[in-house]
């Protein structure tokens, strides 16, 4: 078998258009935004980001709504994920279709389909009012949203629960039954820790997703206190784009956080599990 090699000027040709992509979309547009959230007063812009009790409340929002939607969406991708793999079914693609559909969906139609489900003339409410008397409406609310963040998200991690399930090794699964390890202890001890990689990556890339969500947010925006929607307000409403800017800077660096400490994470468990 030959060992292709390249030519540096060739190799160099191969990487250059990904470093015109990052320079152009990532590093010029972060620098920009660092500079603007500056403002010439570096430490005195950021100390009065971070000593705002509306910013921060925002951002301590945003961070547990988005923690809340990535646990609900592992819990229920993994479960759904790992029935569609381990069993054949008839219409079994129809319904991979079905739940992999969302993903074509931009969030303004996510936050429509939510109204039109929990909105003031939504499903819910209509057979609530003729139930219990009462029309439940929570459309507009953090519930809402975190319907909404649910819906996208799990589309994305189930695909990639199914991908990790079809590489399991059902031996040591048969290995640990004729041990006499229960169901649950199968699923404790052999299952999620070979799904832990891909989960801990799914996961992060669910968090990061709905901590910079936008559409949904804007069209379910009317008692919602989270950090896109309050960047939104002060770039639109207030023309300040020193604040927006610097919360942007803030938001990323947390996603940023997120994203990394979940790439140390799944390192780990992969070099743990060779």
């Amino acid at each position: 078998m030959h060992d292709i090699t390249f030519p540096l000027r060739w190799r160099a040709a191969l990487v250059a258009p990904a470093l015109v992509i990052f320079l152009a979309f990532w590093l010029l547009p972060m620098a920009a935004l660092v500079q603007v959230s500056a403002d010439g007063h570096f430490v005195e812009t950021y100390r009065a980001l971070l000593t705002n009790s509306r910013y921060m409340e925002s951002l301590a929002a945003t961070i547990a709504l988005s923690a809340a939607v990535t646990a609900a969406t592992l819990v229920l991708s993994t479960i759904c994920g790992m029935l569609l793999v381990r069993h054949q079914f008839p219409g079994r693609p129809a319904l991979v279709a079905l739940l992999t559909f969302p993903l074509a969906f931009p969030g303004v139609v996510v936050g429509f389909m939510v109204i039109m489900l929990a909105g003031r003339q939504g499903l819910i409410g209509a057979l609530t009012l003729r139930l219990t008397g009462e029309r439940w409406v929570f459309a507009y609310s953090m519930a809402g949203l975190f319907a909404g963040y649910l819906y996208f998200s799990i589309p994305r991690v189930i695909v990639t629960v199914m991908a990790c399930a079809t590489k399991l090794d059902t031996s040591l699964e048969e290995a640990a039954r004729s041990l006499g390890a229960t169901p649950w202890h199968i699923v404790r001890d052999v299952i999620l820790p070979a799904l832990a990689p891909g989960l801990i990556a799914a996961g992060a890339v669910c968090f990061a997703t709905a901590m910079g969500a936008f559409g949904t947010a804007f069209t379910l925006a009317t008692d919602i206190n989270v950090l896109p929607m309050t960047i939104y307000t002060a770039f639109t409403l207030n023309a300040n784009m020193v604040t927006a800017a610097g919360l942007s800077i803030l938001l990323g660096l947390v996603t940023w956080a997120v994203l990394t400490v979940a790439r140390s994470l799944t390192g780990s468990a992969v070099a743990a599990t060779a």
